[in-house]
Formats: C-alpha cells, sequence, structure tokens
C-alpha cells in the first residue's frame, strides 16, 4: 500500500529567551524529523500575546512539510519539539502563557480529528491574525471554510495590524528548496 503524503502546517510562537533561536531550532528539528518532506517557512512576525495579555509579545511562523505521519505521530513531534526546547506543561500553566516554544498543528490535508488531546484542523486557527498572515505566505491562493480567499478573509480580522513582520526571518533553515519567501 503506497503512503500518501498529506500538506501538514505548523503554527510556531515563542516569547521568552531567544525567541528567533528557538523557532529556527524547532523548524531545523522539523526539517530532521522522518516522514516530513518539502518544508517551507513563513516570513516570521513579532505579535501581541492573544488570550492573556500581560506577557512579552510573541514571535510567530507557520511551517508546511509534507508528511506520511498519522495524527498521534504529529502530535508526538511536537510534543517533543516543545520538551526538547524548554517547554514544560503542568496544572499550573497559564492558558495561553508566556512559553520558550508553542507548536501548534493547524491543518493536516482535509484530515479532521476531534479528540481531548487533538483537534485538527486547530479550532481557533480562523480567529488568529498571527495564524492567517503568515498562512497567506505560504498558500496565497487558499481559501478560508467561507470560501473567500485567505487575503479577503484576514481584512476582517480585527487584530491583524498587531502582526508584524520582522527582518530576521528563517529562509535557510530548510536549505532554501521551495523557501523563496523574502528573495
Amino acid at each position: 500500500m503506497t503512503q500518501v503524503e498529506l500538506p501538514a502546517y505548523f503554527g510556531l510562537g515563542s516569547n521568552l529567551g531567544d525567541r528567533l533561536g528557538y523557532l529556527a531550532r524547532a523548524c531545523e528539528m522539523m526539517y530532521n524529523a522522518p516522514g516530513f518532506a518539502r518544508h517551507a517557512v513563513s516570513r516570521v512576525y513579532e505579535t501581541e500575546p492573544w488570550g492573556f495579555a500581560n506577557q512579552p509579545a510573541y514571535l510567530n511562523c507557520v511551517v508546511r512539510a509534507f508528511t506520511d505521519l498519522d495524527p498521534d505521530g504529529l502530535l508526538d513531534l511536537a510534543r517533543r519539539i516543545e520538551g526538547a526546547l524548554g517547554r514544560t506543561r503542568s496544572a499550573e500553566d497559564v492558558r495561553w502563557g508566556p512559553r520558550t516554544i508553542d507548536v501548534d498543528i493547524l491543518m493536516v490535508g482535509d484530515l479532521e480529528v476531534n479528540r481531548s488531546d487533538l483537534t485538527i484542523p486547530h479550532p481557533r486557527m480562523w480567529e488568529r491574525s498571527f495564524v492567517i498572515v503568515p498562512l497567506l505566505d505560504l498558500e496565497p491562493d487558499m481559501r478560508a471554510p467561507d470560501g473567500r480567499s485567505l487575503h479577503a478573509f484576514m481584512l476582517d480580522l480585527p487584530d491583524v495590524a498587531g502582526v508584524r513582520p520582522i527582518c530576521a526571518g528563517l529562509q535557510g533553515v530548510f536549505g532554501g528548496a521551495e523557501n523563496r519567501l523574502g528573495e
């Protein structure tokens, strides 16, 4: 039986320590992960915190990779990357609080998963400018669930002005094969 590679999209965010360094290391770990191919990464954006506002600004980007991993393999990879980069999870953590790295599975093809530990597509991705703006870098022709272009959809998000591209990017992390942003 042939394994089908699906496009998987991940939202990465960091607001503690060397934010850009954490994003770069997470991208490198994804690049080296078995079951991933044809990687691309958006520009890096600085954004205001979402949810819990009393914390430092985030750096965010979106990564696309084609994968044959199942949802559990993707979740395991995301949690291993977070753990390796110092992310801890405990009952005392503030929801949407500060973190060294956050790796969210946004979408995997047209796959739908609805479990207590994993929901694909990400249940709040369409509310978050810090996801939609970088996603637009990678998929300018993608459509939102309501059928509008991502660009038109983005214009209706209330916090889009708070998503600011920064000069530093991660354009070399994946060897530049599909990663031509900023050229």
